[in-house]
């Protein structure tokens, strides 16, 4: 049945209209997602900065005998009150080392308690009004001021918020990175050149691929049980190791190696292929020689990508016991460590109010470190791709 000029006019306005909507409703929802980033990061900054600074108080320190026993005996006893306790604690251990020490005086700048440094950057804190008196005239005297936190760089963690840092951690999350790249990387490279070069297209090869897509798709917690029952359990991987963490991470990144392996190797036109067939290349000879050559921008954009997803995972570490309290640095792969992602975990669930900078900065650091890692994997896809 024909339609009339003004039936079909109609139909068009209606497609536009609908068209006009879906155009909204997806500028909306673009709209939405930026504020919520915006919201998100604008959070961050606000709770993350402060971390990047800390109180320090100018005090006389007098080593004397009593000081070799008891910290607090060096210090005035209203400023010991003010002053960290890591600090007090490292007098008597100062002067064992150091006995010229002994009958000295010295003036110093030492890390403030934490509830000073909130209390200077206007958040809530537990200092009476005789230490708030106190605080203010010292800072009118220029003896209590704000610095740059190097303390939050230079030091493990600490169950007083002062004195934590991400250095352990920042030295852990190095180290299971470096064994996770180290087994994922050759693992997944050469799977995926098999499979895509190599292998026979039948049922055994079909059922691997369909495997690969679907382990790139659970959770990440189930891997984490998969370390937990294999590598600590039947191998006696020493638990919370950065080695058990790698190879986990190794478990959870090979699929997403191989997955992008794949692609740029698939990216490389078979007339290459041919071409050095006809030479009397040998399929060996033309995968390594020209194939992975063409194909490394891709897999290494593939393997940075997959690692920045690996270092932002908290769940399996957990299982292998990478949250175990690390004030100092690990010395080797076998020794306990943590993540960056597991030292924010641990942080926000402690009580005390600094904390929650401490943990805001830690993700700001974390963010830094993955949008660089992206940020890397882009300009390198930029730079060496090859459109064909």
């Amino acid at each position: 049945m024909s339609q009339t000029f003004d039936e079909i006019s109609a139909q068009l306005r209606r497609r536009h209209r609908r068209s006009a909507r879906l155009k909204w409703v997806s500028m909306g929802a673009l709209g939405l997602a930026g504020l919520f980033l915006l919201w998100f990061f604008s959070d961050m900054l606000s709770k993350g900065l402060p971390a990047f600074q800390q109180a320090q108080i100018q005090v006389e320190v007098d080593y004397n005998e009593n000081a070799a026993r008891m910290g607090r005996a060096a210090l005035d006893r209203d400023l010991s009150r003010l002053v960290s306790r890591t600090f007090e604690r490292m007098i008597p251990v100062q002067m064992r080392e150091n006995p010229e020490l002994l009958g000295s005086k010295e003036t110093r700048w030492v890390l403030a308690d934490s509830e000073v440094d909130q209390y200077l950057k206007g958040h809530r804190h537990k200092l009476n009004d005789a230490q708030r008196v106190l605080v203010d005239e010292l800072k009118a005297e220029g003896r209590v001021e704000l610095r740059f936190n190097t303390t939050f760089f230079t030091t493990g963690d600490s169950k007083m918020p002062e004195a934590s840092g991400i250095l352990s951690a920042a030295v852990g999350t190095i180290m299971t990175l470096l064994v996770t790249l180290a087994i994922a990387f050759p693992i997944g490279v050469m799977t995926a050149v098999y499979l895509e070069e190599f292998a026979p297209d039948n049922r055994f090869t079909q059922l691997i691929e369909i495997n690969i897509n679907n382990l790139a798709a659970i959770p990440s917690i189930l891997f984490g049980l998969l370390g937990l029952a294999i590598f600590i359990n039947v191998f006696g991987v020493p638990r919370s190791s950065p080695l058990v963490g790698g190879m986990t991470l190794a478990l959870m990144t090979l699929p997403v190696i191989i997955i992008a392996t794949r692609t740029a190797l698939r990216s490389v036109p078979d007339a290459i292929r041919h071409a050095a067939f006809g030479v009397g290349c040998s399929r060996w000879q033309v995968v390594r020689d020209h194939v992975l050559p063409l194909a490394m921008p891709g897999i290494m954009t593939g393997s940075i990508i997959g690692l920045a997803q690996a270092m932002g995972e908290t769940a399996p570490l957990i299982i292998v016991g990478m949250v175990a309290f690390i004030p100092d640095v690990s010395a080797s792969l076998t020794e306990a460590a943590t993540v960056l992602p597991a030292q924010v975990f641990t942080w926000a669930g402690e009580p005390e109010k600094a904390f929650v900078e401490k943990t805001a900065g830690g993700i700001l650091v974390l963010l830094a470190i993955l949008i660089f890692l992206n940020a890397t994997a882009v300009i390198l896809r930029k730079k060496f791709e090859r459109r064909w």
